[in-house]
């Protein structure tokens, strides 16, 4: 018999997909700082979405643009 919580752990992801602002942009070496919200900010590699942008980011590093949505929190 298999240990159904190991099935579970694997099909969650490693690592977080996170949606963040980018501040700036340094296109000479390839990164960006970037401003989560409530928890701080980074700096990861890329440089694909402009200052003021939202893009996911996980490990470090700049997936892609997020869209810019209004974000809702509900406590259950």
């Amino acid at each position: 018999m298999s240990n159904i919580f190991r099935q579970l752990l694997e099909l969650l992801p490693l690592s977080p997909l996170m949606v963040a602002t980018v501040q700036s942009v340094d296109v000479s070496n390839g990164t960006s700082v970037v401003a989560f919200d409530g928890s701080g900010t980074a700096v990861v590699r890329g440089v694909s979405v402009g200052m003021g942008g939202k893009c996911f980011v996980r490990n470090g590093l700049i997936e892609g643009a997020a869209p810019d949505l209004l974000m809702v929190e509900i406590e259950v």
